[in-house]
């Protein structure tokens, strides 16, 4: 009677195991995507930045713009530093949002542009090298946060604005006159010099926090925003750009500083799952589990492929170390020495020496040849090789003729 074995398995994945193990993966893409484009759907309207008269997102300024409008100011948006010298002529008010990204060229032309003209030109944190620019006079300091401050000054437009949400830089003037409002530590947040006679005063903010869409309504804010913004019918709101030809003649920028913000963040989030991911995999594979090979390897196979890594890595301290520890550890049983001191010089050499007493020809030191320096060249390791077996070849000599002594019968 026979019996027919049973099927054996595949040893190739099945399409089951393998959404078995993909399934994970790809629902976690899946929610990714969806979770990408809900988020993209969301922002759709936001296409504007901070500080945008036109971006109704929390740290744009559209409500400012619509209450400047509904005052009867006009207010023109440029990215460029020839379209903001252009649009501030005469009785204009002047806004840059961020005048220290600007080049030397790009300040000292609105600087030439508007120090002739009426109006006023509003500056947000403006640093030492807009300063240098503007007004020599004026120096900054270290930073602080921003809180809701009281006035402190004369400055029509703050004494009616009262408390308002200001910091960031503060300001010292070394020469000349000028209004200090919203001290702290005794220096202004908020300075205003006056421009000479028939020229623009010019307005130092040390923050432009009050002027965004969530801080409007809070204090005086409005209230000192639109004094300041709305002194003249004409706003010119200039929101600079790097991508701005000018502003590529002066500075070269690397590679990374042309990299948008919301992309570094980003690729640091993508970086972090990565991490987590590999820790979850990681995780998820265990522990090391040893099974047996599938094919039984010859032992001169196994023997030839660690000399050939040993060649490889140029190991010629780890291959000596190994022929003298082998030698070693066959040569003890036969010369009587236990194998737990068959790597003790003190008590192996001996030993060895013993048996070799009879050898026709001095060998060469033992000490020097069992547990010697490291070989020079591959040239030395094969004839430390070879030393090492002459020396196991005449003890196991020596073994075979030495007189057995047999039992009285």
């Amino acid at each position: 009677m026979t019996t027919t074995p049973p099927p054996t398995k595949a040893l190739s994945p099945t399409a089951r195991h393998l959404w078995k193990r993909s399934r994970g993966l790809l629902l976690a893409l899946i929610l990714l995507t969806v979770t990408g484009v809900a988020l993209a759907a969301l922002q759709s309207g936001e296409q504007h930045g901070r500080l945008d008269p036109r971006s109704a997102d929390r740290t744009g300024s559209r409500a400012l713009a619509q209450l400047l409008a509904a005052r009867g100011v006009t207010t023109q948006v440029v990215t460029t530093s020839e379209q903001a010298a252009a649009a501030a002529g005469p009785g204009t008010t002047l806004l840059v949002t961020d005048p220290d990204v600007l080049t030397p060229r790009q300040l000292t032309g609105l600087r030439t542009a508007t120090a002739h003209t009426p109006g006023r030109i509003v500056l947000l944190a403006p640093g030492p090298a807009t300063l240098t620019t503007f007004d020599t006079a004026v120096t900054t300091g270290s930073e602080v946060g921003n809180s809701a401050r009281r006035p402190s000054c004369s400055l029509p437009a703050a004494r009616r604005a009262g408390a308002a949400f200001l910091g960031g830089l503060r300001y010292t003037l070394t020469d000349g006159t000028a209004d200090r409002c919203y001290l702290s530590a005794g220096r202004p947040t908020l300075l205003r010099r006056p421009g000479a006679a028939g020229g623009r005063d010019t307005v130092f903010l040390g923050s432009s926090d009050f002027l965004y869409n969530q801080r409007l309504g809070e204090h005086g804010n409005a209230s000192l925003a639109l004094q300041l913004l709305g002194a003249h019918k004409h706003l010119v709101w200039y929101l600079p750009s790097v991508s701005a030809p000018s502003s590529a003649q002066d500075d070269q920028h690397d590679f990374l500083d042309l990299i948008p913000s919301g992309w570094s963040w980003a690729l640091l989030q993508l970086a972090i799952a990565a991490v987590f991911a590999a820790f979850w995999r990681a995780r998820r594979l265990g522990p090391l589990v040893p099974e047996r090979l599938p094919v039984t390897v010859p032992a001169a196979e196994t023997t030839e492929g660690h000399a050939r890594l040993y060649e490889q890595a140029n190991a010629r301290d780890r291959a000596s170390a190994v022929l003298r520890a082998a030698t070693r550890t066959r040569l003890a049983p036969l010369i009587g020495v236990a194998p737990t001191h068959a790597h003790t010089p003190d008590i192996l050499l001996p030993a060895v020496h013993a048996r070799l007493i009879s050898a026709p020809e001095p060998e060469p030191s033992l000490h020097s040849l069992l547990f010697g320096a490291t070989p020079v060249d591959d040239k030395a390791l094969v004839h430390l090789a070879d030393q090492l077996d002459e020396l196991e070849t005449a003890i196991v000599t020596e073994e075979r003729h030495a007189p057995r002594e047999h039992p009285d019968r």
